[in-house]
């Protein structure tokens, strides 16, 4: 193409800068500003009351909870993203697609649906709960369940950041290294995994962030027996209250 005709294909230039103003200003407005905002409202009273706030007993716990949760559902989304990457574009079989629609199911639901599927489940009067009481196993508001949330909420970052890189990519050089002789880990360490090195990081990095972030499910699954016990509390001290009303 000569310089003329791109000259002629490109957008006029204030085309170019309406939408480069749109796309800053929608980014300054829906990122930038509430970023700006935690900040300001976190250091708003100092550096004393801020770190006064961390240093506070319920705080660590928090901290180290999430951070616990999160290093272990990021190791275990970045095995089933792998896996599930390569047996999307590297093999053709059946339940290819619903693998992929499970792959996008968090995307779908709800965090707190999400959060209320596992209580429902592994709760006191879910499907599991007897037997999980019967055997002295806690999932639902002890660790096990904070992380089966997060690690609901996370699976898909990784494996949806890899599957459309890898079939880009193709299959050739695995083919090629099959030929000569290379088994698959052979191909996996020193063909796949260099080629989708950025993809995977980048991947990891979302995971970790949803992970450190989520509220939702882990809520639910951590806070309803509180929330319960604040509200049995509340209405065995109104009930006599109510009776005498009426």
């Amino acid at each position: 193409m000569t310089k003329e005709a791109k000259r002629m294909a490109a957008d006029p230039r204030p085309v170019r800068w309406l939408l480069t103003a749109l796309a800053l200003g929608s980014l300054g407005l829906l990122v930038a500003l509430p970023l700006v905002a935690v900040f300001v409202q976190a250091f708003d009273k100092g550096w004393a009351a801020y770190l006064a706030a961390v240093s506070d007993p319920f705080t660590r716990s928090a901290i180290l909870l999430s951070l616990l949760a999160t290093g272990i559902a990021v190791p275990l989304n970045l095995v089933f993203g792998l896996a599930a990457a390569w047996a999307v574009t590297k093999f053709q079989f059946r339940g290819r697609s619903a693998l992929l629609t499970l792959i996008d199911l968090p995307f779908g639901v709800s965090p707190v649906v999400a959060g209320l599927i596992y209580v429902l489940v592994f709760g006191a009067q879910g499907w599991m709960g007897p037997w999980l009481a019967d055997h002295d196993i806690r999932v639902i508001f002890a660790v096990p369940g904070i992380v089966l949330a997060t690690t609901f909420v996370t699976f898909p970052f990784v494996a949806r950041e890899l599957i459309p890189l890898m079939e880009t990519q193709g299959v050739d050089e695995e083919e090629a290294a099959l030929v000569l002789g290379a088994n698959a880990w052979q191909m996996l360490w020193r063909i796949t995994l260099p080629n989708i090195k950025w993809g995977l990081l980048y991947g990891t990095v979302l995971c970790t962030a949803r992970a450190l972030g989520e509220f939702g499910a882990v809520s639910v699954v951590s806070w309803v027996s509180i929330v319960a016990w604040f509200g049995v509390i509340y209405w065995g001290r109104m009930l006599p209250f109510v009776g005498n009303a009426f």
